[in-house]
């Protein structure tokens, strides 16, 4: 799936590959709480404990090239799985081990909190949202079904371009779909698909979604000067999808989306809670917003 060049870039950028499609890399969040830093928003949402957390991805692959993007405009993009299936129990085990590996260098360090940092080895918590469209591996049931088997919760992400991937997901502890346009014409100046039904896929993941018995969440990221109106139109699309959580954050200048977007587009904290207040937002379902 990867070039040689490309591998060497992202493990410059400390990612550790797994077998020939997946990649674990170290939240900044598992590191500052490990450290006594702090935690990421699902700490006080969800229960999750930062320093606990597992974020990878089982694709590297995805039908998208968004803009808000921070990972390589190098990776590929496919509409189709026609790799190597590496199995899920591989993907599993290399992952943990990836991640005791990226941790190791912490446990000398003078501001670390060594009990955080002996939690860390008992991983409880992954996030399948790193880069790429992990529901695109052939095998994601199997590998979320090893996750749930060891008492390791699984939140993963979509970008809503495989409605039917997603109607045969498994349940997960909970489904995230991005939504990251209002409208047909900015979601392809935005997320920049290579389906040509990229509307209509959108749309029916949405259906899909509302189906789905298990925990879902919509989450919005805005940016500043392009998406961060449309209320109305917002609303309908939550509507269709019917989510248990609704997630609005900020779109963070990082990465490669520094090549496509300005520092002036990144909403401040104040920006999005003043978003969230929208009459048209809060009417519609329970509000979780993040900065």
């Amino acid at each position: 799936m990867l070039n040689p060049e490309l591998k060497k870039e992202l493990e410059s950028q400390q990612y550790i590959l797994v077998g020939n499609h997946s990649a674990v890399k170290t939240c900044s969040w598992t590191k500052k709480m490990i450290k006594s830093e702090g935690s990421c928003y699902k700490h006080k949402f969800y229960g999750i404990k930062s320093n606990q957390c597992l974020q990878m991805t089982s694709s590297l692959t995805c039908a998208n090239n968004c803009i808000i993007c921070w990972r390589s405009s190098k990776t590929p993009v496919s509409k189709e799985w026609t790799f190597d299936i590496d199995n899920p129990e591989l993907i599993f085990e290399n992952s943990i081990k990836a991640q005791y590996k990226l941790l190791t260098g912490l446990k000398g360090y003078e501001k670390t909190n060594q009990d955080y940092y002996e939690e860390s080895k008992d991983i409880k918590h992954v996030a399948l949202s790193l880069i790429g469209e992990s529901i695109l591996y052939p095998k994601i049931n199997e590998l979320n079904e090893i996750f749930n088997e060891n008492n390791i919760s699984t939140f993963l992400v979509t970008n809503a371009q495989y409605p039917e991937h997603i109607k045969k997901l498994k349940p997960v502890t909970q489904l995230y779909l991005s939504l990251d346009a209002p409208n047909k014409e900015l979601l392809k100046q935005i997320d920049k698909p290579i389906f040509e039904d990229y509307w209509e896929r959108l749309n029916k993941s949405l259906k899909y979604l509302k189906a789905k018995k298990q925990r879902t969440c919509i989450r919005l990221t805005i940016i500043k000067g392009i998406n961060d109106k449309y209320f109305e139109d917002y609303s309908k699309l939550i509507l269709k999808g019917n989510p248990d959580f609704i997630e609005i954050k900020a779109y963070m200048f990082l990465g490669s989306s520094r090549q496509r977007l300005k520092e002036e587009n990144m909403p401040y904290h104040e920006d999005i809670v003043n978003y969230v207040s929208k009459k048209e937002i809060q009417e519609k379902r329970k509000m979780v917003y993040l900065d």
